[in-house]
């Protein structure tokens, strides 16, 4: 009896799988997460002394304050992935980012998971999120960050429709985990290379030393010559 559970349940798997093509992420290219990488609609970096600072999961009503204070504070433009439904909660702090002058990014409207789910769903819920964004101040998104930058050919040609390039990143720094300051900044200044598109997070559950650790990364990577830009000036590099 156990053997034709198990041989069911083997069985199922296996079409499971068939429905479901494998999820692409940003590690299956070149050896990332070092590498700069770009090609039709995907988008990992270009430029030799170029640096993109990319932030995920906002708006926060506290951890995004304190990031833009940082970025302020060096004269530093970044890009910031926002959810939908959190800008639908702290539409004036999306609106202190824009005035700020950076550049915002579609993160989706719920923060799923897109690869697996159908061409339509992945267009509601890009669309959700821009309409969001929109409504509070009329910016529309050049780039979309699939959660966990994971994707699929549904998400592929649902970006395409809605006329998004898919950017993913470089080096992760891992605050979401709660990572330490002194680790946050070892992981960028040890590994940091022109066109290296930079991931962080300002909204983290719990304890977050991103602000911190930027207030060292930006000097420094400033001091070895290197520009910040947003996405999409670092896109500028392409035909270059």
């Amino acid at each position: 009896m156990r053997r034709k559970v198990k041989a069911a349940l083997a069985a199922a798997l296996s079409l499971l799988f068939l429905a479901f093509p494998a999820p692409r992420a940003i590690a299956a290219y070149e050896g990332a997460p070092g590498a700069s990488w770009h090609a039709g609609s995907v988008f990992a970096g270009c430029g030799r002394d170029r640096i993109a600072l990319t932030f995920d999961d906002g708006p926060h009503p506290h951890l995004t304050d304190g990031i833009l204070s940082v970025l302020d504070k060096y004269g530093v433009r970044a890009t910031f992935f926002e959810i939908g439904c959190n800008v639908r909660l702290y539409p004036e702090v999306t609106e202190r980012v824009i005035s700020a002058g950076h550049e915002i990014g579609n993160h989706t409207d719920s923060h799923s998971f897109l690869h697996g789910l159908s061409k339509e769903r992945v267009l509601t819920e890009i669309a959700d999120a821009d309409d969001a964004i929109y409504a509070e101040s009329e910016y529309v998104t050049r780039f979309l960050r699939p959660p966990g930058g994971i994707y699929d050919d549904a998400v592929t040609s649902a970006a395409e429709e809605a006329e998004k390039m898919i950017a993913l990143w470089t080096i992760d720094t891992r605050d979401w985990a709660h990572t330490g300051r002194d680790a946050i900044i070892k992981t960028v200044l040890d590994n940091v290379k022109g066109g290296d598109i930079i991931l962080m997070h300002d909204y983290i559950s719990g304890e977050a030393h991103t602000a911190e650790a930027l207030d060292v990364i930006i000097p420094e990577l400033i001091s070895r010559g290197y520009t910040f830009v947003t996405l999409s000036e670092m896109l500028l590099c392409r035909n270059q």
